[in-house]
């Protein structure tokens, strides 16, 4: 049997890697073989550490840097685990990633003002990842919907991580315009197509519990289990 490549997707803060690690345990309580994918691989591939240096402000700030110079960076950090994504499917594994193509998308996508230039950005991006690298498109894209405002308000919570050199937020979350039109976009990406599905993780203005976000995922995840 070939496997599955499932993604978690959203814009920071909005719960993905928790999303992620619950998924997982699910998945592997119900006896499916499954393993863990987390882009960009920091301190793992070259690209990756050219990642690094982007979210860290050194090669410019987010909007000073070409969405096509960015998309680079982080298509080229996939590419480089493409040989194990595709063993994984070929072993029949169900792959859970946190983040994929869809956030070069989003991220760099909603940089673009003008709709026909973000359509062109998307038709590139697209030739780049499944044509150029070509890695493996997902299966199933999960979207988890967090309004960018309490989105910015969790990302103060969280700690200090080793890529930022010690800082809380990247060059992407310390901006909450960056935040807010990688929503729209996600949004505008998710819409009408048959394997994006959105999850609002939110009511009446708080977040959901991390597990009542989990039981929608698992419902979600188990039509393309079937």
């Amino acid at each position: 049997m070939h496997g599955k490549l499932i993604v978690i997707t959203g814009i920071d803060g909005s719960g993905k890697t928790v999303q992620t690690k619950l998924l997982c345990e699910q998945l592997l309580k119900e006896g499916h073989p499954v393993v863990n994918t987390d882009f960009p691989q920091y301190g793992k591939t070259f690209f990756a550490d050219m990642v690094t240096k982007y979210l860290n402000g050194e090669l410019g700030s987010a909007d000073s840097v070409s969405p096509y110079l960015a998309s680079l960076l982080y298509a080229g950090d996939r590419w480089e685990a493409k040989e194990q994504i595709n063993n994984w499917l070929k072993d029949g594994k169900i792959i859970v990633s946190n983040r994929y193509v869809c956030d070069n998308a989003a991220h760099q996508g909603g940089k673009i003002a003008s709709p026909a230039e973000k359509e062109k950005f998307y038709k590139w991006l697209d030739k780049l990842e499944y044509h150029v690298f070509a890695i493996p498109r997902a299966d199933l894209n999960i979207l988890l919907y967090v309004p960018a405002e309490i989105a910015y308000q969790l990302i103060e919570k969280k700690e200090q991580r080793a890529y930022l050199a010690g800082k809380k937020k990247d060059i992407h979350e310390e901006d909450i315009n960056h935040m807010r039109y990688a929503q729209q976009t996600f949004m505008e990406i998710a819409k009408g197509k048959k394997d994006w599905v959105t999850i609002d993780c939110t009511k009446n203005g708080a977040m959901l519990s991390e597990q009542t976000i989990a039981e929608k995922v698992w419902h979600v995840v188990q039509n393309i289990l079937k």
